[in-house]
């Protein structure tokens, strides 16, 4: 069954994921550290996880807990390539996939980024989401569900000259 992961320390689509994972009857994990209290939401396929304080505490849950069929909603860039690498689905709160023909690019960006940052330059990102980007992001939830739930096709390996 599909679980979705949620970094829930800067996540500003919390409640489409909660009104999608209770159409869809989906267990959802919200994970934060404290410097953030989250609201219990009062749904019972919604559980909040506290990690404690510290760098990449968070995503190290969400790494060592998803699994293949999951899917991560994270603007985290390396987590989302060690959901991947777990085989999990993983998708921006603007509806961006993160996939493994995409998720070199954005780390080697990433680190651009931050080598700017270092020299004083503002890589701001973008402004808060619009009508639209939450519309786009529900389209790209369901997608990510639909794909995580498929079940892997196996190849029928055929012997040279049939069987």
């Amino acid at each position: 069954m599909t679980i979705l992961y949620i970094d829930g320390d800067a996540c500003p689509v919390r409640e489409e994921v909660y009104r999608v994972a209770d159409r869809l009857a989906l267990k959802v994990f919200v994970v934060a550290n404290g410097s953030r209290p989250l609201r219990p939401t009062g749904r019972p396929n919604v559980e909040m996880i506290t990690v404690p304080d510290g760098p990449d505490v968070a995503d190290d849950w969400i790494a060592d807990q998803i699994a293949a069929g999951d899917v991560c909603i994270t603007t985290d860039i390396p987590l989302a390539a060690r959901c991947l690498a777990k085989g999990a689905k993983a998708l921006s709160s603007r509806g961006h996939h993160w996939t493994e023909d995409n998720i070199g690019t954005a780390l080697a960006g990433r680190a651009v980024a931050e080598h700017l940052r270092s020299f004083g330059a503002n890589t701001r990102g973008p402004d808060g989401l619009t009508k639209e980007d939450r519309s786009k992001f529900l389209a790209a939830l369901d997608a990510a569900i639909n794909a995580a739930r498929k079940p892997t096709a196996r190849r029928l390996m055929v012997p040279p000259g049939g069987f």
